[in-house]
């Protein structure tokens, strides 16, 4: 699993994807495939596809929540989400047909 792939599973399904760095850190995807590290405030000094490639536990959390019907964040293992993308739509399949 690459940053690519959770940049796309988290645009296609409108996620934020949380997870947690081996230094500590806590790395978010939000739902524009934008991955952020709210507490850094430097230059990091890793990288973080390799840092990804460590992780086993994600939370995923809607994008947009409905005030009326909160949804809970929900734990996912790093071989679930995994599964999660291999079961998505392929990038050779068209998004729609035309008429």
């Amino acid at each position: 699993m690459t940053l690519a792939d959770l940049r796309k599973l988290s645009i296609r399904k409108q996620l934020k994807i949380r997870f947690q760095l081996p230094n500590g850190m806590e790395c978010v995807v939000n739902e524009n495939g934008v991955a952020q590290i709210p507490t850094l405030r430097r230059v990091p000094d890793f990288n973080l596809e390799q840092e990804l490639r460590m992780v086993s536990q994600f939370v995923l959390e809607p994008a947009r929540v409905d005030p009326k019907s909160p949804v809970k964040p929900k734990p996912v293992a790093a071989a679930e989400l995994a599964a999660m993308l291999a079961t998505g739509p392929s990038a050779a399949a068209p998004e729609h047909e035309d008429d």
